[in-house]
């Protein structure tokens, strides 16, 4: 533990310059009495540090001392600054490694990407979930990372949409964040890692199907889930101001399904949705820019919502608990 102390304390100083026993204390969580022991130790290990005395003072290394990482480009270097992955590091109980390895990094660049890395930090952050997510639990997310990187088999209950509990017995391929959301591929089936009731890791190693990357299957699985989620069309026209509205009132497959197809004001398209239920909500966000051709179905239960509407902010016809 002191050693990995003292090497932060060496970090710190290379990063940041002269610091207080009080600042050095406070960043590294120990006492100021603990700090100046460590600063005995890095001396007696030949570490030029030293200290100035006064209001202004502190420790500091002698200009020159610093260790080198070669091999990164500026733009290598600013792009690791940019990872925005304190919140996912913190759920996969990795923040302090995580923390350590940032530190180590901009202690060991040089000075000219120090000062760039430094500043792309206090002017960019990355924020990965998407607006008013709660927080959703992964109790299961350190032990299903450990299967992935350890390539083992696991055993889980799991509860698929609609509450059915089933079992699986599955290799676990990768872990994948998605807009603040954890999936977990194995065995070539997504699952949702707040969704795991129960995991067990076994001792089984398996082996990865040959030509097997994440990356291209979690693509090709994204199209194939956003295909069959909105794979109900109806039939509807749009004025020029609803078609230029979907791209920020509907979800971004919609949005694109809609651009790729290019109707023109007032032509018939197949508007994708879930279910006549979830059209109706999204059609309505729309107001008088769009309007349903078929089915019929749709158009009446539009046309329901809407008088039903008009009743609640009809003067004469309010419910009573809304006067």
């Amino acid at each position: 533990m002191k050693s990995s102390r003292l090497i932060q304390v060496l970090l710190l100083l290379q990063s940041r310059g002269r610091m207080t026993a009080d600042e050095l204390a406070l960043e590294l969580e120990v006492s100021p009495r603990t700090i100046y022991r460590d600063i005995e130790s890095l001396s007696a290990a030949g570490i030029p540090v030293y200290a100035d005395r006064g209001p202004s003072g502190g420790y500091q290394l002698i200009d020159g001392y610093r260790t080198r990482l070669t091999g990164l480009t500026s733009g290598e270097a600013q792009s690791l600054f940019l990872a925005g992955l304190r919140g996912p590091a913190e759920e996969l109980g990795l923040a302090e490694f995580a923390a350590a390895a940032q530190l180590k990094l901009l202690a060991a660049l040089p000075s000219e990407l120090r000062t760039r890395a430094e500043q792309i930090r206090q002017r960019f952050h990355l924020d990965t979930p998407t607006w008013f997510r709660g927080d959703e639990p992964v109790e299961h997310l350190a032990a299903v990372a450990d299967a992935v990187w350890e390539q083992r088999r696991v055993r889980m209950t799991y509860q698929r949409w609609g509450n059915q509990v089933v079992e699986r017995t599955v290799d676990a391929y990768g872990l994948v964040l998605k807009a603040g959301t954890w999936y977990f591929v194995g065995s070539g089936r997504t699952y949702r890692v707040s969704r795991v009731l129960s995991l067990e890791v076994l001792g089984e190693v398996f082996e990865r199907p040959a030509g097997f990357d994440l990356a291209r299957y979690w693509a090709e699985w994204s199209e194939q889930f956003e295909a069959r989620m909105y794979g109900e069309r109806i039939t509807v026209r749009m004025t020029r101001a609803g078609l230029a509205k979907t791209q920020y009132l509907l979800s971004g497959y919609q949005a694109r399904v809609i651009r790729e197809l290019d109707p023109q004001p007032g032509e018939e398209f197949g508007f994708p949705t879930e279910s006549i239920r979830h059209a109706v909500a999204d059609l309505l966000k729309f107001g008088a820019d769009v309007e349903v051709v078929a089915p019929n179905e749709l158009r009446h239960e539009i046309i329901d919502t809407i008088k039903a509407m008009q009743d609640v902010y009809n003067d004469a016809k309010l419910p009573a608990w809304f006067r």
